[in-house]
Protein backbone atom coordinates (compact mmCIF):
# COMPACT_ATOMS: atom_id res chain seq x y z
CA UNK A 1 0.00 0.00 0.00
CA UNK A 2 1.79 3.42 -0.99
CA UNK A 3 2.49 5.92 2.06
CA UNK A 4 0.03 8.69 2.32
CA UNK A 5 -0.28 11.42 3.91
CA UNK A 6 -2.86 13.49 5.49
CA UNK A 7 -3.92 16.89 3.85
CA UNK A 8 -6.79 19.02 5.60
CA UNK A 9 -8.72 15.94 6.82
CA UNK A 10 -7.66 13.59 3.93
CA UNK A 11 -5.16 11.29 2.88
CA UNK A 12 -2.90 11.72 -0.09
CA UNK A 13 -0.65 9.30 -1.17
CA UNK A 14 3.12 10.62 -0.52
CA UNK A 15 3.48 10.45 -4.58
CA UNK A 16 1.00 12.97 -5.21
CA UNK A 17 2.06 15.13 -2.22
CA UNK A 18 5.63 14.96 -3.51
CA UNK A 19 4.74 15.57 -7.23
CA UNK A 20 2.66 18.64 -5.89
CA UNK A 21 5.33 20.35 -4.51
CA UNK A 22 7.77 19.50 -7.49
CA UNK A 23 4.71 21.41 -9.88
CA UNK A 24 4.40 24.05 -7.33
CA UNK A 25 8.14 24.89 -7.69
CA UNK A 26 8.36 24.48 -11.25
CA UNK A 27 5.88 26.95 -11.58
CA UNK A 28 7.11 29.32 -9.45
CA UNK A 29 10.13 28.76 -11.79
CA UNK A 30 8.51 29.57 -14.77
CA UNK A 31 10.13 30.06 -17.43
CA UNK A 32 13.19 29.03 -16.16
CA UNK A 33 13.39 25.13 -14.98
CA UNK A 34 15.35 23.66 -12.31
CA UNK A 35 17.76 20.92 -11.91
CA UNK A 36 17.17 18.60 -9.55
CA UNK A 37 19.59 20.13 -6.83
CA UNK A 38 17.56 23.07 -7.03
CA UNK A 39 14.26 21.30 -6.92
CA UNK A 40 15.19 19.86 -3.25
CA UNK A 41 16.18 23.31 -1.65
CA UNK A 42 12.63 24.55 -3.45
CA UNK A 43 10.89 21.44 -2.16
CA UNK A 44 12.49 20.98 0.99
CA UNK A 45 12.59 17.19 -0.14
CA UNK A 46 15.02 14.70 -0.50
CA UNK A 47 16.65 14.09 -4.37
CA UNK A 48 14.57 10.14 -4.00
CA UNK A 49 11.41 12.55 -2.94
CA UNK A 50 11.73 15.01 -5.65
CA UNK A 51 12.88 12.04 -8.29
CA UNK A 52 8.93 10.44 -6.98
CA UNK A 53 7.78 13.89 -7.00
CA UNK A 54 8.32 14.15 -10.86
CA UNK A 55 7.54 10.70 -11.51
CA UNK A 56 3.94 10.97 -10.61
CA UNK A 57 3.89 14.49 -12.31
CA UNK A 58 5.22 12.34 -15.54
CA UNK A 59 2.49 9.51 -14.38
CA UNK A 60 -0.50 12.16 -13.76
CA UNK A 61 -0.05 15.74 -12.96
CA UNK A 62 1.19 16.65 -16.62
CA UNK A 63 -1.65 15.54 -18.01
CA UNK A 64 -4.14 16.67 -15.47
CA UNK A 65 -2.86 20.22 -16.19
CA UNK A 66 -2.10 19.88 -19.87
CA UNK A 67 1.27 20.83 -19.74
CA UNK A 68 4.36 18.76 -20.58
CA UNK A 69 6.95 18.08 -17.97
CA UNK A 70 10.27 17.94 -19.94
CA UNK A 71 13.96 18.11 -19.27
CA UNK A 72 17.00 19.56 -20.72
CA UNK A 73 20.55 19.43 -19.04
CA UNK A 74 21.02 23.19 -18.93
CA UNK A 75 17.82 23.93 -18.06
CA UNK A 76 16.46 20.77 -15.62
CA UNK A 77 13.46 20.14 -15.24
CA UNK A 78 10.49 22.62 -16.69
CA UNK A 79 6.69 23.19 -18.32
CA UNK A 80 7.09 24.86 -21.17
CA UNK A 81 4.95 26.13 -23.48
CA UNK A 82 6.66 25.68 -27.02
CA UNK A 83 5.52 22.74 -29.15
CA UNK A 84 9.49 23.05 -30.61
CA UNK A 85 10.84 22.33 -26.95
CA UNK A 86 8.24 19.22 -26.30
CA UNK A 87 9.31 17.70 -30.01
CA UNK A 88 12.83 18.03 -28.86
CA UNK A 89 12.61 16.71 -26.02
CA UNK A 90 10.37 13.45 -27.58
CA UNK A 91 12.33 12.88 -29.85
CA UNK A 92 15.18 12.44 -27.43
CA UNK A 93 13.60 10.16 -25.15
CA UNK A 94 12.96 8.19 -28.24
CA UNK A 95 16.63 8.07 -29.24
CA UNK A 96 17.08 6.49 -25.76
CA UNK A 97 14.29 3.76 -26.21
CA UNK A 98 15.95 3.12 -29.62
CA UNK A 99 19.48 3.34 -28.08
CA UNK A 100 18.34 0.45 -25.48
CA UNK A 101 16.07 -1.26 -27.92
CA UNK A 102 19.76 -1.93 -30.16
CA UNK A 103 21.74 -3.07 -27.81
CA UNK A 104 19.23 -5.32 -26.25
CA UNK A 105 18.93 -7.31 -29.41
CA UNK A 106 22.46 -8.31 -30.26
CA UNK A 107 23.41 -8.54 -26.44
CA UNK A 108 20.35 -10.31 -25.05
CA UNK A 109 17.88 -12.29 -27.44
CA UNK A 110 20.48 -12.82 -30.34
CA UNK A 111 22.61 -14.83 -28.28
CA UNK A 112 20.15 -16.66 -26.71
CA UNK A 113 18.79 -17.49 -30.14
CA UNK A 114 21.63 -18.68 -30.92
CA UNK A 115 21.81 -20.97 -28.07
CA UNK A 116 18.12 -22.10 -28.64
CA UNK A 117 16.92 -21.40 -31.62
CA UNK A 118 13.30 -23.31 -31.41
CA UNK A 119 12.77 -20.72 -28.41
CA UNK A 120 9.34 -19.63 -29.52
CA UNK A 121 9.43 -16.68 -26.87
CA UNK A 122 12.44 -15.06 -28.10
CA UNK A 123 11.39 -15.67 -31.55
CA UNK A 124 8.36 -13.79 -31.66
CA UNK A 125 10.57 -11.06 -29.17
CA UNK A 126 12.98 -10.05 -31.39
CA UNK A 127 10.71 -9.98 -34.40
CA UNK A 128 8.48 -7.38 -32.58
CA UNK A 129 11.17 -5.59 -31.22
CA UNK A 130 12.93 -5.65 -35.20
CA UNK A 131 9.49 -3.80 -36.28
CA UNK A 132 9.53 -1.59 -33.13
CA UNK A 133 13.11 -0.34 -33.89
CA UNK A 134 12.39 0.32 -37.07
CA UNK A 135 9.57 2.36 -36.13
CA UNK A 136 11.38 4.10 -33.42
CA UNK A 137 14.46 4.74 -35.69
CA UNK A 138 11.73 7.14 -38.52
CA UNK A 139 10.70 9.07 -35.36
CA UNK A 140 13.26 11.40 -34.71
CA UNK A 141 13.98 12.24 -38.69
CA UNK A 142 10.77 13.15 -38.67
Amino acid sequence: MPARRRHGGETQPLSEHYGDLVRVALIEARPAGLQTKQLVVATRLTPSQVARGVRHLRDVGAAEHLTPLIWRRKDGYLFSDEPSDWIAYEKKQFKLVLGRLTRLIPGTLDPHLARHPEDEWAQVAVAQLTGVRATLAQLPKT
